[in-house]
Order: structure tokens, then C-alpha cells, then sequence
């Protein structure tokens, strides 16, 4: 019941730390391992975003597009995959898949009396108003369509740290069991057990797990 995301989340689309980063971080010099390492950072980017539920940096300066489906006739709030929320630019709702989406206007920003969303920042939510309370949002497949930024410009350098020791702990085969981290659109979002059963050494997942989106 309730709300859900049909979009595609685990389109990874950046690296958390560059070849670089880590080769200076590491020490290291010469070519010969590059490209090992750049498979490593790419999985390693990939296994923290699927662990924290959240793509971490790409989309602070790029819109996220991310569609809902409504189960119910009770839903009056949704909330955006990425995290912490920057800007919300649109809001939109369609009453079916035959109709147009229209879009909602925030707080009487346009001078037209309405009120039909607020954005709640601290919980990254988008919560569905009129001008005396809050209503539901349109029931059906893709009713809610949201664009929006959130996330960080560049990777927190704590995090950055946790992403350069965990790349070193796969580098030296210190896992030797390999995790198939499969991709999951937003509609089918990965669960939650399967994120929670992602293994790291105790002191990196210390770290990712003040990024960690709980759901």
C-alpha cells in the first residue's frame, strides 16, 4: 500500500572517488594496476549507493526525474529517493494514464490562492495540501511526477575515506567472496533485507551508515 518509484534508481551514473583520489590516498604510482582499480571503484561505487539507498552525488546539480505510483485513496505524502533534498522544481499529478499531468502549485507561489504541496526538507518528503490541511494525492500507475535535485556536489570526505578503505580491502583479496548486487528500478526498489545483508569491515560501515537511507 501506499506510495512507490517506478524509476530507475541503480542507473549508476558517477564514481564516488576518481583513480587519482585513490592512487595518491594508496600511495601508489605506474599504470600497470589502473585498470583493475577502476573496476574495483566502479563496484565499490556502486555496492555503497545500493547499501545507503541513495546515489550520494549525482544528481546535487542535475534534476532527478522520479515517478510514483499511488496504491491508495490515503496517500498524502511521498518521499524522494535521493537525500539531503536541495530544490524541488515541479510537481505534477494526472487523475489516469489517459491524462495529462498537471502541475501542483506550492504555497500560493504563483498568487493564485492555491496550496497543493509542501516540501519538507528534513524528511525529503513532498506532502500533498490544500490551503486549510492535506489531502491525498491522485490514486494509479505514475500518478505523481516529481523533479528535483538533492544529494552532495562531491563526495563528504568521511564517506570518501570509508569508499578509499573499502577499494583497499577488495584490492588486497581481503573478501574473497564475491556479492552480485543486482540493479532494481524504483518501482521494484530493492529490499530492504538485501541491502541490510550487504557485508563491510565494522569501522566502513560505521561511515555508510550515517549516509543510509532507512525505508
Amino acid at each position: 500500500m501506499g506510495a512507490s518509484l517506478p524509476q530507475d534508481f541503480f542507473n549508476i551514473m558517477a564514481d564516488l572517488v576518481t583513480l587519482q583520489e585513490y592512487k595518491d590516498f594508496a600511495g601508489l604510482q605506474g599504470v600497470q594496476h589502473d585498470a583493475r582499480i577502476n573496476t574495483i571503484i566502479d563496484n565499490v561505487s556502486q555496492l555503497v549507493k545500493t547499501y545507503c539507498g541513495t546515489t550520494i552525488i549525482d544528481f546535487a546539480s542535475t534534476d532527478k526525474t522520479e515517478f510514483f505510483n499511488i496504491a491508495d485513496d490515503h496517500v498524502d505524502r511521498i518521499i524522494l529517493a535521493e537525500s539531503p533534498l536541495i530544490s524541488v522544481s515541479q510537481v505534477q499529478e494526472r487523475e489516469s494514464q489517459a491524462d495529462a499531468y498537471v502541475t501542483l502549485i506550492t504555497e500560493n507561489s504563483d498568487s493564485s490562492g492555491k496550496y497543493e504541496y509542501i516540501v519538507d526538507s528534513e524528511s525529503d518528503s513532498i506532502i500533498r495540501t490544500t490551503s486549510t490541511g492535506t489531502r491525498s494525492f491522485k490514486k494509479g500507475h505514475k500518478a505523481v511526477k516529481v523533479v528535483y535535485r538533492a544529494g552532495y556536489t562531491s563526495t563528504p570526505e568521511d564517506l570518501k575515506l570509508a569508499v578509499f578503505d573499502l577499494i583497499k580491502y577488495y584490492m588486497k583479496d581481503e573478501r574473497k567472496e564475491r556479492m552480485s548486487i543486482g540493479g532494481a528500478t524504483l518501482e521494484n526498489q530493492i529490499s530492504t533485507s538485501l541491502r541490510n545483508n550487504i557485508g563491510f569491515p565494522d569501522h566502513i560501515k560505521r561511515v555508510l551508515d550515517m549516509y543510509k537511507i532507512y525505508s
